[in-house]
Order: C-alpha cells, then structure tokens, then sequence
C-alpha cells in the first residue's frame, strides 16, 4: 500500500507539473527545483545540481531526464516511468488535438502565445539568479559561469556546449579537488549495475540496427521509429535542437509539408511540458495516432535507456573527489548555459516591445520578492499581459 501510494503521489505531481511548466527546459528545471527540492525534499540542492550535471552530458531532453531520474530515484523503474508519463501527456494531448486541426486554426499571432513567451523570461530569470547564487558562490565559478556563457553566445552550436561542460570539468577536476568533498549516498538505487549494463547494451543495438532494419523493411512505422529514435538518440542541447534536426529528416523527404511542421513548430512554443513533445504532433499528421505513439516513445526512450543505465554507477562516480571537484566546475558552467538560453531564445524571443518587459519584470517580482508559486504567477501574468494588450 505504501509502494502504491508512492506511485499515485509521483504520478500527480508530475502532471501537475506537466500542466504548468511553461517556458521550455530551461524553465522546466526551476519547476522541478522548486517542487521536488525545496518543496517536496526528496532529493537536495546538491544531488539535484548533480542530476542536472549528468543530463546534460547525456543526448536528449535533459530537463525530461531529469524528471525520469527523480522518478526513478524515487520509486525505481516504476516512478521514473510514471513521473516521464505525467510530465509529458499533458503536452502529447495538447499536440495531438492541434494536430487534427492545425489546417483551419491560425494562432501565430495569439496574443496568449506573446504572453507564454514573457511568462518564459520571469521563471528563467528566475531560476538563473537562484542557481547561480548557490553553484557559483566564489570568483573561480563566478569566471567559470561567465565564460561558458560568453562561449556559448559567441558559438551557439550544440557541440559547444559539450565542448563546454567538457573543460569546466577538466578545469574542476584540477582547481576544486581541494574543496570537494565527496559526496555521501543520499538515496538508494532499486535497480542494479547489471539492469544498467544491459540498457546501455540495447540503446546501442538499437541505434545500430534500426537503419538497416528500415532499409530492409520498408514499413511507416519502423521508418518513423528509425526517424525519432536516431534523433532523440544524438541531440545534444534540448529541444531547441531537436526542431531543425527533424525537419531535416522528415520535410525533404515528403513525409509532412513545411507549412504543417512550422505550424506545430509555433504551438510547440506555446505549451507546457517538454518541447521533445513535438514529435506527437508530427507522428500524428503523418499517420495519426498510431503514428503519434511510434514517434512519441522513439524520441523519448533513448533517455530512459541512457538513465536506467548510467544512474547505478552514478552514485559509486559522485562520491570519488576528483569526480566531485570536476562535478563543481561542470555546475558552475551549467549555470552559465543556463544564462545562454536566457538570452537566447528566451528574451530574444519573449522580449518584444515595452510592454512585454515590463510584464516580465512583474512576473519576475513576483517570482524573487513575493515567493508566489510559479503555476500562479503563469496565470496572473498571461491575464495582465492580455488586459493590457487590448488597451495598448
């Protein structure tokens, strides 16, 4: 009963979250922190900088993998399926509906979707000062911070960022082995290092076998699932990346009309939950709801077979110094992508005119000085910013 209890109470924190978590993955990271960290206590604020250190050295959706891994960390193989099914349904039937009439409705232009982008700018500004207050707390981080951030504006590639997180760990490992310490265990894994080994074996198999299946076989569903897997497999910097990298794949081929995968390109922008999401729409103007589900589980289970099989020897890494000091700078630089997509596309995209900062800033203040939660704060802002809108 209590193992059930566990699974029900995982699952309808998530969906809530999953509802909520406007701004993309950057702000989905703020979401968590708040719920599961400070409100909630189930993990802490250095076991979770560590989860976010490890997603981001991972393929995927790192904001995604963070939430499986809390699951998992919380009720196993089980509570990480559950927390991924609740963060992401609510956005994979958002997209699914709009999927069907994405013909007839023309929503580019919605004020709503202007008030989203701005609501986007308070939580990650938001998350960012918090952040940086606690994984940047000296000048060698603060340097670090700074340069990973400049970096990353100066060479906004997707490899940057690995070339990035690579040498503040390189750099960590050597300038903060005298600080770290290693880290204690905080939680217990439910599952072992052979189930790891195993999933790690499949991920591979899996990326290798699939395209010579497909060459074979010539079957919609194995093509879209050779499609989805291959990229949910090789994007490195969230769902931000995943977008130009699909429609490489799937409009020259004839297999959806660039009008329709701009179409859901905007309304990806505008919901909650993971951007990663936006395979549904596209599996489901292709072939449907067959088509939706083939896309929605190819894109994702790369990150529950990368997860299942790092976390058990995550936590025997995170207790070696060196790998503590090297953990360090990796945070440190984490907080400076963090202040990179702020930038951009955040508040390059968000930011528009007079009006859209100074509903930010309110969103903002509300956030840091009042402490309202941030579900409010979503609703309080998008209604001022449409008031406002029709006077202005």
């Amino acid at each position: 009963m209590e193992r059930l209890s566990r699974y029900i109470e995982i699952f309808l924190i998530a969906t809530r979250l999953g509802f909520t978590s406007f701004g993309g993955p950057v702000a989905h990271l703020a979401y968590f922190q708040e719920e599961y960290v400070q409100r909630r206590k189930w993990l802490s604020d250095q076991m979770y900088a560590d989860l976010i250190a490890l997603c981001q050295f991972l393929p995927g959706p790192a904001s995604s993998q963070v939430g499986i891994s809390i699951g998992m960390l919380r009720g196993g193989l089980i509570g990480g399926l559950l927390a991924w099914i609740g963060f992401t349904l609510p956005s994979v039937l958002i997209l699914t509906i709009f999927a069907w009439y994405v013909i007839q409705l023309d929503l580019a232009d919605a004020v709503w979707i202007g008030a989203l982008k701005v609501v986007a700018v308070a939580v990650v500004a938001h998350a960012v000062l918090n952040m940086g207050k606690k994984l940047a707390p000296d000048l060698p981080r603060i340097a670090l911070l700074v340069g990973s951030a400049t970096v990353l504006l100066l060479f906004p590639f997707a490899t940057t960022q690995l070339v990035v997180i690579a040498l503040a760990a390189l750099i960590g490992a050597v300038y903060f082995k005298n600080i770290a310490k290693p880290n204690e265990a905080e939680t217990v894994m439910t599952f072992s290092k052979k189930l790891g080994a195993i999933s790690l074996s499949i991920f591979v198999a899996l990326l290798a076998l699939l395209p010579i299946i497909n060459h074979f076989y010539n079957h919609i569903y194995i093509e879209l699932f050779d499609i989805f897997y291959r990229v949910g497999s090789i994007v490195f910097g969230g769902g931000h990346v995943v977008l130009p990298l699909l429609e490489r794949e799937l409009v020259p081929s004839g297999l959806i009309s660039e009008d329709m995968f701009l179409a859901g390109y905007g309304a990806a922008q505008a919901i909650p939950g993971p951007l990663f999401t936006f395979s549904s729409y596209l599996g489901t103007v292709i072939h449907g709801i067959p088509g939706m589900l083939v896309a929605t589980i190819a894109i994702f289970l790369p990150s529950f077979l990368l997860i299942i099989g790092i976390l058990p020897f995550w936590q025997q890494l995170r207790q070696m110094k060196y790998v503590g000091a090297a953990l360090l700078g990796v945070n440190a630089a984490v907080v400076g992508i963090l202040v990179a997509a702020f930038y951009h596309p955040i508040f390059t995209s968000g930011i528009m005119s007079e009006l859209d900062f100074a509903v930010a800033l309110l969103g903002f203040s509300l956030l840091q000085f009042w402490k309202r939660p941030a579900w409010l704060v979503v609703i309080i802002v998008v209604v001022v910013y449409i008031l406002l809108s029709l006077f202005m």
